[in-house]
């Protein structure tokens, strides 16, 4: 199972952090392991590092209405996020 970290811009830190949104989602995809990271020098980036068991089922997410939903609802700055994937 890959490990991957996103990083992003939000709109507000305390929004983010306190949303349920990201495990709902990720959850509904089997993901676990959803640790959640900040900038402490701009409360704006932010980053997630999780275990995805389906790279197809995250990718398709991410591009879904409810992955759009999730992502305007939590304040994510959807053309800032960048996707890593653990190197095998």
């Amino acid at each position: 199972m890959p490990t991957i970290i996103a990083h992003h811009r939000i709109k507000d830190q305390a929004h983010w952090l306190a949303s349920p949104k990201r495990r709902e989602l990720f959850g509904s995809i089997g993901v676990t392991e959803i640790k959640t990271f900040v900038d402490p020098s701009n409360p704006t980036h932010v980053g997630v590092m999780m275990n995805v068991p389906d790279m197809e089922a995250f990718s398709a997410i991410m591009k879904s209405e409810a992955g759009a939903a999730a992502m305007e609802h939590d304040g994510v700055v959807p053309e800032s996020v960048v996707v890593l994937i653990e190197a095998p």
